[in-house]
């Protein structure tokens, strides 16, 4: 090990490949072994000899990548996919070895940022900013050449897309991803290197999956959350939509259940969570 390459994390657990020069393999099973992250690479070993990946090769880190009841047998492990190749690797307190990969990659790199790109449904006029990145516990963070923060926390991401756009004359890989900022939905474009943008992307992927809209809701549920996300108070919901206060009531009961709307004190009054926020626009594409 190299002066300039420092020990990250040195652990046992179990490991496998699934994807080999980007062939699917079925018969996998997991093997025990000690895993070893460094700044530089993440090496894995086992009796049949180790696997060097450097890390400026990871492409992604996934969840589950389930290929037969072998590995299903197994549920906290992290899928680390480098070039044609995925290796599945598990260990105890997996979220935190994720989170060393992540920040191994991600801390201090520069990209760039457009924030907020959208707020309220409407474009804004900002300006693309060079940015430096540190990842902490469920939240990204994005020191501005301004000198202003932003801070995405990952559990109220909403959802996450991609796109290509054209950036100060360059065609570059684009996220766009939808959060809150002073109770205000918002859209947050970043973009970077090839790697950099997958990475992000898979790190706010875990709050837009947790938060993903697949609820069956009745047209008068839907009304409700378009009044909110159309800045209506929850106060004066029963009268903008003309339905009994009630009912009203019972509408917010039924969505707090859900975990589309959290209660922000008492009387009701609600604010849309990420879930909510997504079936709402939906909802209202759909109009």
């Amino acid at each position: 090990m190299s002066k300039s390459e420092q020990k990250l994390a040195d652990v046992t657990g179990k490991f496998t490949q699934v994807v080999r020069d980007g062939r699917k393999l079925q018969d996998t099973s997991w093997s025990n072994g000690r895993i070893v992250l460094s700044n530089k690479r993440l090496v894995i070993v086992g009796n049949d000899g180790k696997e060097t990946i450097p890390l400026s090769k990871i492409s992604s880190i996934r969840g589950r990548y389930d290929v037969n009841q072998a590995i299903a047998t197994v549920s906290n492990y992290i899928s680390v996919n480098y070039g044609p190749n995925v290796y599945l690797v598990s260990m105890d307190e997996v979220d935190a070895f994720e989170l060393k990969i992540q920040r191994a990659i991600l801390d201090g790199e520069i990209i760039l940022i457009k924030h907020p790109a959208v707020k309220g449904g409407v474009i804004q006029d900002s300006d693309w900013q060079k940015a430096r990145v540190k990842i902490n516990e469920g939240v990204a963070n994005f020191a501005l050449e301004s000198g202003k923060l932003v801070q995405i926390e990952v559990d109220d991401v909403g959802t996450v897309e991609t796109d290509e756009r054209t950036i100060r004359g360059s065609d570059r890989p684009v996220i766009e991803a939808e959060h809150t900022e002073d109770d205000s939905s918002v859209q947050t474009y970043i973009s970077g290197s090839k790697q950099n943008t997958s990475l992000l992307k898979s790190v706010l992927d875990k709050g837009a999956e947790k938060n993903a809209s697949s609820i069956d809701l009745s047209s008068k549920e839907e009304e409700v959350l378009m009044a909110i996300y159309s800045g209506v108070s929850p106060f004066e919901v029963p009268e903008f939509l003309d339905i009994d206060t009630d009912e009203v009531e019972e509408i917010y009961e039924r969505l707090i259940e859900l975990d589309v709307l959290e209660e922000v004190r008492v009387r009701r009054e609600v604010a849309l969570k990420p879930r909510g926020r997504n079936i709402a626009s939906e909802a209202m594409n759909n109009k």
